[in-house]
Parts: structure tokens; sequence; C-alpha cells
């Protein structure tokens, strides 16, 4: 086995190579430097730091999410990805990128090893720019410049390319290595030290010992000397290195790697030819699968193809190693791909041994999907009678519905916080809330899904409609909120959508009985699979990826957890707020007996909620007022603490704390309180700092309360009334899927109404767009028709 080291970064490792001289994997080439003979000390006296593996080896991580807790990974880089386009030269850049995500991970105490083509790439470079050199030369002394232009270059054998390009490679993952002080060395093999016994433990003791320095390995095969791959050439048991998958597979599990990642020019493995028309990205690959995959051609470069990969990932499955084959070339993926599949993100093709118990959630969207279109293709009395029927069986199971809501707040006792632990109860009351809240649904989803919005007549014979229709998957990701489930499944089933539902698993137990109630519901008419829920382990992020699954993300929970996903979403529209940073303004002419009700029911009937009051704007004509005094004295009564605006801090002698920010969601007893001298300072105010989530003005003057109603440019928008309306049922809407504060489609409380669409229905008779040209024989009348009155009953 020909084997050369290379160190950079950590100069004291310079003077102890001497070591690897005495092992036969390095005897014959290295680059030890004369002068390191002479400081020779034992290996024992280095204080290395190790991190002890988090596992033992044996069996691969049966998810995803167990990918983080992998300590040794080999990163196989195949030729596609190191090489440009021209497959005459490196792609430095994305090298770069991979180079500091393998050090990251490296610098986190993991142990990192690379199988890395290039080298017939650079040497191929190389070669080429010596032969044009010396043609040039050539051609400059016989025949002059002109015809520099006509030389042609011959074809470069490969493994001259390979000799020309071994050491530039090295030296560029030298100097890149340099960078993040991370040492790195280089070791070259061929089939054949893998089938000698004592070569295959030269070659294991010299990886484990570079593993022990804190070293990077970079292995490659040999293409210098290494002889064509002989087709069927596997030995029983054991994998052929016929090119660097099966290299890297053969490595990582003499290795007992705990990860493989296979780096391609592809998103991972396709069940038939990438490009094609039906290929669908495979998220999970087990075993047996292969009968359901469609093999194409080979990659661009290189000597394996995509079924290469597949036959080394499964035999570096069987011997205990996780793989993923993913995309290394992609431009916004290849910069994050390694550490995002450690983090255990869904990137790439993952294999596994385990099967899941249930259906994939790519598996569930396609249900829903279906499930969803069958929903709205039923008369709307059919889905009525689903609603009436989950409505039923909230209140006749209501027993079993709170056992399991039990069980769920005795796990989480001492976990979450008391508002939290509110939010996951459930209680008779709540039921039957819930029970009256989708009967209300039930009654005006009547006429919801294919009604008639529009109807024109645009010539002869030729009219045109505008329906509502559903929009098709939603998926609703909830925190600590068993009752929305009943809600959002009744409004999806109202307005025929398919829905995929992902619970907090604090309410794992409560979430369970009650799809499994909706479920039920909709077994009456056949539609049981229109609803799922997400019980596999995938992550919120992973989740809003599905953009070829779901329409539309809809988030139920902290503004955490919102602005997560709004960040996470990648082409779906996510329907919600981000902050509920509600507003009330007191003006001059505020009713003294009314301020006090409004702002106690505002901000201490439930401060956690998203429509809590957070800001008290007060007029300045107001302070040093009784009604000023009752307002304090309300709030000290009911243990609010009060933060002081920069402005009214001004007017007082002993404040209380100054606020740090005016843009804050406290969602707890706490309030800001601020002052204006106008209602358009405080117009102003709320646009500046509030979310356009709930705003309100106290005040007996109309027409300045028409004049806020009309100017203040949020969601909801009150003159003398709670912001705690703000909501679906309060507005009559029977229940909601939250609180919108987009400017597109849906805005404020979202019902029913919000998870419609339209689309527009032609009816004609051989109509074609020529017979309405200037020399045709028919004109456009666009006369407005009369629509179907709706049924309001």
């Amino acid at each position: 086995m020909l084997s050369q080291v290379y160190c950079s970064g950590f100069q004291p490792f310079r003077q102890h190579l001497l070591p690897w001289v005495q092992s036969t994997a390095l005897s014959r080439s290295h680059c030890i430097q004369p002068s390191a003979i002479r400081h020779v000390r034992s290996w024992s006296n280095i204080p290395f730091i190790t991190v002890p593996l988090s596992r033992a080896h044996g069996k691969s991580f049966a998810h995803r999410s167990e990918l983080k807790h992998a300590k040794r990974i080999v990163v196989k880089l195949g030729s596609a990805v190191v090489t440009r386009g021209d497959e005459c030269g490196l792609a430095l850049g994305r090298l770069a990128s991979i180079v500091e995500q393998v050090s990251v991970l490296q610098n986190q105490g993991r142990e990192m090893m690379l199988v890395t083509s290039g080298a017939v790439a650079f040497g191929k470079q190389r070669l080429r720019h010596e032969i044009l050199l010396s043609q040039s030369v050539r051609q400059a002394l016989h025949s002059g410049q002109n015809q520099l232009k006509e030389m042609a270059i011959p074809v470069l054998e490969a493994r001259a390319c390979a000799a020309a390009g071994q050491s530039g490679l090295m030296a560029l993952y030298e100097a890149m290595f340099t960078q993040y002080s991370i040492c790195a060395a280089q070791i070259l093999v061929t089939n054949l030290d893998f089938h000698d016994e004592q070569k295959r433990r030269n070659l294991n003791g010299t990886l484990h010992e570079l593993l022990r320095m804190n070293i990077v390995p970079i292995v490659n095969t040999n293409d210098a000397v290494v002889p064509p791959a002989e087709p069927n050439s596997d030995l029983q048991g054991v994998i052929s290195v016929k090119d660097n998958d099966s290299l890297a597979a053969r490595l990582a599990v003499e290795m007992k790697t705990d990860l493989l990642i296979v780096l391609s020019d592809v998103e991972g493995l396709f069940d038939s030819p990438p490009g094609s028309d039906d290929a669908k990205l495979i998220d999970i690959f087990y075993p047996g699968d292969q009968q359901s995959v469609t093999f194409g051609t080979k990659s661009r470069v290189g000597m394996g193809g995509m079924e290469a990969k597949v036959k080394a990932a499964l035999w570096a499955l069987q011997g205990g190693t996780s793989v993923v084959i993913a995309n290394g070339t992609h431009p916004k993926v290849s910069g994050h791909v390694i550490t995002d599949i450690v983090e255990g993100k869904k990137v790439g093709t993952f294999f596994s041994e385990v099967k899941p118990a249930g259906p994939t959630v790519e598996q569930q969207g396609e249900m829903a999907r279906s499930g969803g279109r069958m929903l709205a293709t039923l008369e709307p009395e059919q889905r009525a009678e689903i609603i009436h029927h989950l409505a039923d069986l909230l209140t006749d199971q209501r027993d079993e519905i709170l056992l399991a809501n039990k069980k769920d707040l005795e796990e989480a006792e001492g976990r979450l916080a008391a508002p939290l632990l509110k939010r996951l109860s459930l209680s008779t009351s709540k039921l039957n809330s819930l029970a009256i809240g989708l009967r209300q649904i039930a009654a005006s989803s009547q006429d919801s899904v294919g009604r008639v919005l529009r109807r024109t007549r645009i010539a002869k014979n030729l009219e045109l409609e505008q329906v509502t229709v559903p929009i098709g998957v939603l998926l609703v990701i909830f925190e600590s909120r068993p009752d929305c489930l009943p809600q959002v499944a009744a409004l999806a089933i109202a307005s025929g959508n398919g829905l995929l539902l992902k619970g907090g698993k604090e309410a794992t137990h409560s979430n369970r009985i009650l799809h499994l109630l909706a479920q039920e519901a909709l077994s009456i008419h056949g539609v049981k699979e229109a609803i799922q829920l997400v019980n596999t382990r995938e992550e919120v992020e992973d989740l809003c990826r599905l953009d070829k699954m779901i329409d539309l993300i809809i988030p139920r929970g902290s503004s955490q957890l919102v602005r997560d996903i709004q960040k996470a979403a990648k082409g779906i529209p996510v329907m919600g707020h981000s902050e509920g940073i509600c507003h009330m303004y007191v003006d001059s002419e505020a009713s003294v007996d009314k301020v006090t009700r409004l702002v106690r029911d505002s901000k201490c009937e439930y401060p956690a909620a998203c429509n809590a009051l957070e800001t008290l704007l007060i007029h300045r004509d107001l302070l040093r007022t009784p009604l000023f005094d009752q307002i304090i004295d309300m709030l000290r009564v009911e243990q609010v603490k009060i933060h002081a605006g920069p402005k009214f801090a001004s007017y007082l002698t002993f404040s209380p704390s100054e606020v740090k920010s005016l843009r804050t969601e406290y969602g707890d007893l706490e309030l800001c309180i601020e002052v204006v001298d106008s209602i358009q300072e405080a117009i102003d105010h709320i646009h500046k700092y509030g979310s356009s989530h709930t705003d309100v003005i106290v005040t007996e003057n109309e027409k300045t309360a028409e004049f806020f109603l009309q100017h203040v440019d949020s969601a909801c928008v009150f003159w003398n009334a709670s912001t705690r309306f703000s909501d679906g049922y309060r507005f009559g809407l029977g229940a909601e899927v939250g609180i919108s504060t987009s400017r597109i489609h849906a805005r404020g409380p979202v019902g029913l109404e919000g998870l419609l669409t339209t689309k527009w229905l032609l009816r004609g008779q051989d109509h074609v767009v020529s017979d309405f040209s200037e020399h045709g024989s028919l004109k456009y009348l666009h006369e407005n028709l009369p629509v179907p009155q709706r049924n309001t009953n």
C-alpha cells in the first residue's frame, strides 16, 4: 500500500511523525522533515483530548434524528462534486465549503475522514497546461503564432493524470485545513491492500492513530497504479474496491464508522432516473427496496453511478454504518449539506434498516391530498354531517379524552410553565364549548365549497363563473393546545381541505385520541384519510420543505414558533402572525367607567394570549387625573408589572422600570405605558411599534373613534371593546385556524372563508379566440349575470 502523509496546522505535530515510519503502511513514502527525526518522543506523552463514542458500534442509526450522535464520520466526495463542469480542474469554492463543514464537525470533537476524488481532474488540468505550453513553444519556433489556435490536445491517460494531480490535490487540502488549525494526512490505497491481511492491519492502525491525534485522514484510491475494475469481482461478504463509493463503504465498515455521507451531483436516490417526469426523491431507503428503483446512467465523471452508490451504501449499512446520499453541488445547499445531515435534517436519502410502523410523512401528504379531493366532492350536507358527528364524539367520549389529557398533564408537570399547562389542560366545559363551536362551523359550511362568486356572459353561449374551492393540503403546527385539533379538523372538513397535523409532544396522548375521533367521523362518508396526524420524528423545519405536498402552513403557538416556521418555510405560504403586540389608546374624552374594565379584561383575563394587551397609550391630558389613578390602582391590584415608556418616564420623579423596547410582547402580567400628545401620535406609535394584530381606541367622541378605525392599519381595529374579542369563535366564525397579520388572502381571525380560494369555470360551444378578432364574427359582451343567493339558514 502506497501512503503519503501531509500535515498542516499544528506545528508541534510535525516533530512526532517518526513512529509512522515504523509502520508498513507508511514505510514507502512519507513527507517527514529530517529535523523531525531528532525530536522523537512517545505518543503517550502527548496531551490529546479525546471524546468517547456516544454509542457502541454494531448497529446503524434507525432515525435521522439520531445522526447528531455520530462520532466517527466518513465523507465521500464524488468526482462530480470536486471537479468543475468542464471536468478539467477543481471546483475550488465548493471544495472550500466542504472543508469548512468538515472542520466545524472535527472541532466539535468528532472524528472525520474524507474519501475524495479529484486527482485525475487536477492532473488533467496540469498536464493540459504543460502540453499547451510545450506545443506553443514548438509552434512559435516553426510556424508562427497564427497556428496556435489549431493545436490539438491529445487524449490524456487517466493514470498519468492521477500521478500528476495527487500532490497538487493534497497541497490544496493542506492549505484549506490549515485555515482551521486542523492537520490532514493523505493515504493512497488499492484493492490489494484490503485483501492482504497485514496491509489491512497496517491501514487500520494508521487510521486509528491519525484519528487519535485529531488528524483528518484523506483517503483515495491510488489511480496512478490501480488496474481496471473487474466486473462481479466482489468476494462473499466483502465489497471489492472498484471506485471511491466502494472504497468509502469498505473504509467505513473497517473503521466501525457511525455515519457515511456520500456526496454526488443529485439530490439523493430517486425511484426513477432524475429528470424524468415521475421521478420522486426517496427520503428513506430500506434494504430490499432495490426492485422499486430504476437506475439511470452514471454521472458525467467518475467511475460509479447511483447503482454503485446504493450497492456500497447497503453494504455499509449491513456492516453497522448509517448512510446518507445527498447533493454536494447545489449552490443553495452545498454550503451546509454536511452539517445539516449530521444535525438530522431531511437532506438527501437516508438508508435505514428499521421501517416505521406507520406511513412516512410523504405518504401521509399524498393520502391527505387524495382524501381532501374526495372530501371536496361530497355534498355540503355530508360534510356538515361529519362535523356534527365529530361534535357528538367530543361529548360522548369525554371520559376517554380527559383520561388521555390527564396522562399528558402528569408527564408535563414540572417541565412546562404554568401558562403552557393551562393551554394543555382540557375540561368538560372546554369540550362542551368545542362541540358548540363545531356545530356552528357545520351550519356555516352548507355553501362554502362551490359557491358562485361571479358570473359573466363573455359572449353568446359562452359563460364564465368564479367559484370557491379548497386551498389543497394544509399543514397546521400547534403547541400545547389539544383543543386546537378538533377545531382545525372541523374547518378543514367544512372547506374540503386535506389536513396534516403536527402537535407538540407534550400533548401526544390527547392529540392521538382526538385524531382517532376525527377519523371516525370522516369514516361515515369514506374519507378517513383526509386528516393525518404526523407522529414520525419529522422536525418542523423538514416539514416546511415539503413544498410539493403542502399548499399552506398555519402555525398555532408561540411567537417564536411562528417566526421559526416563517424562516424555515421553503416556497410554501405561511398564514399567521409572529407577534401579538396589541395597543389600547385612551383618548382624552374616554369614559372613566369604561377604561378600567377594558384595560383589565384586555391585559388580565388571559395575558398569555396573542390578543392580550401589551402597550397602553394614554393621552397627555389624562396624567395626574382620577382616571389615570384608577388605571394604575387597578393594575397594582391585579399585580401587573408596569414598564414606563420614554415619554411617560420623563413625567415621573420615581418611575417604574423603563421599557427596554417599545416593541415587546410580554405574554404575562406585564404592561408598557406610554404617553402621547394626540390621536395622530398614537396612530404613528402603533404603526411603528405594533405588529398589525389588534389595536383599540377608548373614547366617547365618535368622530375621533372613526378617524382611528379608518387610519390604523391593523388586522383588527376596535372602538370601546377589549382586545380579547379578536378571536374566531367570538367573531361568530365557529372557530379559527389562527389570526393572520398578512396582507394577502385572509387577515385577522381566519375561519372557514380563509381556507378557500377560487377557480374559474368557462362553459362554451366550440368557441375560439380568432372569432373575436377585428375581422371575426363574434364580439365580447362581458355582461354581469345574477349570482345565486347564498343560503344563510
